[in-house]
This record gives C-alpha cells, structure tokens and sequence, in this order.
C-alpha cells in the first residue's frame, strides 16, 4: 500500500502574531492573520499545518501560546508548532495549548538530549527535528546546519546531524533549503534525497515550492514523505485542492477531499 505524500502550508509567524515571508529568511513581508489562514488551508485540503514563530529562538523568547491556541481551535488537521522551544516544559506548554507535534532545531543543536527528553516523554511522532541547511561551497554535495533562523551556521553537517537524531528519538525531519528558501526555483532534489534515502522516518522538504512541478520532482526524485510551502498558498498562486489535483494526474498519492 503506498501512503499519501502530504502537503504542508507553513504559517512563518513574527512576533506581532503576524504570518509572514522572506526570501531566505530576509526581507520579511506581512501575509496575513494566522487563524485565518489556518481555516482557509484546513478548507482547502491540506494534510497538516506548521506553524514556526521564527524570530522566538533569535529574540530569546519561548512561543506565543496565545497565538497557538487560536490556530488550534480552528483546526482539525495535525498541527506542529516550532520556534523558541528550549526545554521539555515549553513542549508540554504547546502540547496543551493544542498542538499535535513540536519542531525544534536551536534548541536541538544547543542541547540534543532534549530529543530524547521528549520522545520518551510526549512519544516520538511528537518530536520533529527541524533542519535549516545551507550548501557548503567547500564540498557542494554535502550541507551546514543553520540554527537561530538562518542566522547562525554550524559545523554540524546535515546528514550526520539528522542521523543522530533519529537515534535520540526524532520521529520526523522538517528540511529546509536555505539556498532555496522563498526563491521559488524548486525544492533541492539532492539535499531531500540525500536525507530521505539515508533515513528511517519520513522527510518533509522545504524550500522553494514553486507549483506542481516542483512538488512531482521533490516526491519522484527528491524521496520526500511530504513537502512544505508558504509563498504560492500565501498569495494565492495555487490552492491546495488545485495542486494536489495536478498531483493526482501525475500519478502522485495523495489524499482528496
């Protein structure tokens, strides 16, 4: 039985409680209330909601639960909250507010046995590690980890890391292309697959959906579970019941109605 690739809309949130988007995590422009998209994707069919407070590990501040509640009132989908989680606590605090699953990466980098915490704690289909990766230029086929929202490269390389965590207990990996992010020139194929093929749980690409070809090439040849976007949902380039018709017709599983 194949399972059905998902399709994610990402709720990029600053701190005013606004849904926003950049191009590579720059220039940051206003999209919308986050409630009200959430019932807009959730109407139009997508499979899960992230929602990342991106500059809560920059600014030192742990996510807004005010703003994660209302998103989860409306929901009926699974819903994952990222941004400014640093201990066990602030995953309980979201878990109760509503959310389905956390992602975490500063934190993750800063102190990884927080994986672990929370897989043996909340279970590990709870926890999902998010990647930001960049190219490195000294060796093209292999990526850094970024961490405080793109601000900050590691010297941990992205496969490595992700195979690590796995170990620790992550259930799932959220895998951004820094390169890619909000240019809408395509998923990176070979940063997806490279994690995709060397791992045990699924694989959400992220990074540069730029319509329905992108999402074909990112399940066919990228071994994505699940791919991420923000820019075409947000300013009405495609909806979710309209590329996930497209996909269909390409042969790609996915979930109607």
């Amino acid at each position: 039985m194949t399972l059905c690739k998902r399709i994610i809309p990402c709720l990029d949130v600053d701190s005013n409680g606004r849904t926003v988007k950049g191009i590579k995590f720059q220039g940051l422009r206003d999209m919308g209330d986050p409630v009200e998209m959430a019932i807009l994707y959730q109407a139009q069919g997508a499979d899960e909601l992230v929602f990342l407070d991106i500059g809560a590990s920059h600014e030192d501040r742990k996510t807004m639960l005010d703003v994660v509640r209302r998103v989860a009132d409306v929901l009926m989908i699974p819903f994952t909250v990222g941004g400014g989680i640093s201990r066990l606590e602030h995953v309980q605090a979201l878990l109760a507010a509503g959310a389905d699953k956390v992602s975490i990466n500063t934190a993750a980098v800063t102190n990884p046995d927080l994986i672990r915490q929370i897989a043996e704690t909340c279970g590990r289909q709870c926890c999902v590690l998010a990647i930001d990766a960049r190219q490195n230029k000294e060796n093209p086929d292999t990526w850094q980890v970024l961490t405080h929202g793109g601000r900050k490269t590691t010297h941990l390389d992205a496969l490595q890391w992700a195979q690590a965590a796995v170990v620790l207990g992550a259930g799932e990996i959220l895998l951004t292309s820094w390169d890619q992010d909000g240019t809408r020139s395509g998923f990176d194929l070979p940063l997806t697959r490279t994690l995709a093929e060397a791992l045990s749980v699924p694989v959400i690409a992220s990074g540069g959906a730029s319509g329905p070809q992108s999402f074909i090439d990112v399940f066919q040849n990228g071994a994505a579970d699940a791919a991420l976007a923000a820019s075409i949902f947000h300013e009405g380039d495609w909806t979710v019941a309209n590329l996930k018709a497209v996909l269909a017709d390409a042969g790609i599983t996915v979930r109607q109605g």
